[in-house]
């Protein structure tokens, strides 16, 4: 991963999360499920907008980690809320500044009403450079701050939300200041179904509109 562009290796999971999108092959059902893919011109009213949707729904994997404040957050704990779960690293030069602005722009579209019906929460897949510094300036960088949180943990930790969540998670061998890792961000119904698949070059009006639909479910 370079800061002037993305290498060959970022290119390929980039390809494969366009694949996932597509409905082809899901990183996180383990080859067991399929996903619907969504067509701007063919969804219906009260559907989502995403460009997958898992089939069937499945209970999301659990999460207890500490935010990088280093409070304990648990994810059953927004019972009741949607969520929108993705992983992320600080020093990460492309894609998760992308995912973070989008999301941040996403919430601005729903209004204060809708926001409050949604959690949003990174998963750091950096267990060294995500420190409690790093993260701060991060997301006050990106207008975060008190708007997502942003879990961090040690590898052992990290790792195994990583397995659950089907999300992977590698250091480049050429340039190690950098982790190649899956770019995705998960929808989680109110009742805790991960339903939905949204890619990092996703459109904040989408996730807008399916937020109302993920908090009624």
């Amino acid at each position: 991963m370079r800061r002037d562009g993305l290498n060959p290796r970022l290119l390929l999971s980039l390809l494969v999360l366009v694949v996932i999108a597509g409905g082809v092959a899901l990183l996180t059902t383990g080859g067991s499920s399929g996903a619907k893919q969504k067509s701007a011109k063919t969804v219906a009213a009260g559907a989502y907008e995403a460009e997958a949707e898992l089939s069937p729904a499945s209970t999301a994997p659990p999460i207890k980690l500490r935010n990088y404040l280093g409070q304990p957050v648990d994810l059953a704990s927004y019972k009741g809320k949607a969520l929108l779960v993705t992983f992320l690293y600080t020093n990460c030069p492309d894609v998760c500044p992308l995912i973070t602005s989008n999301l941040r722009v996403a919430q601005n579209l729903m209004g204060p009403k809708v926001a409050s019906k949604v959690q949003i929460v990174a998963v750091s897949v950096d267990p060294k450079g995500d420190t409690p510094k790093a993260v701060a300036s991060f997301l006050a960088h990106h207008e975060m701050t008190g708007r997502m949180q942003y879990l961090v943990g040690n590898a052992h930790e990290l790792a195994q939300v990583w397995k659950a969540w089907g999300v992977g998670s590698e250091r480049d061998a050429q340039q190690p200041q950098f982790i190649n890792h899956s770019g995705l961000i998960y929808g989680v119904t109110a009742s805790g179904k991960r339903t939905t698949i949204y890619s990092a070059s996703f459109r904040p009006a989408t996730i807008a509109h399916d937020v109302p639909l993920l908090a009624a479910h």
